[in-house]
C-alpha cells in the first residue's frame, strides 16, 4: 500500500490536476509532422515526380 502512495507522488503538486495525453497521440502528432515538414521542404521535388 505505501508503493502505490509513493508512485502518485511522484509528480510535482502543481502537475496533479493536469491529464496528459496517452503517448500513442504523440507519437500520430510527431510522424503527421514529420511528413507535413518534409512534404513542405521538398515540394519541388515531389511535383517533378508527378509530371
Amino acid at each position: 500500500m505505501s508503493e502505490e502512495n509513493n508512485n502518485e507522488e511522484l509528480r510535482p503538486s502543481k502537475m496533479r490536476g493536469v491529464a496528459f495525453p496517452k503517448a500513442k497521440y504523440g507519437v500520430f502528432a510527431a510522424i503527421i509532422i514529420i511528413v507535413l515538414v518534409n512534404a513542405f521542404y521538398y515540394k519541388d521535388f515531389l511535383l517533378s515526380l508527378i509530371k
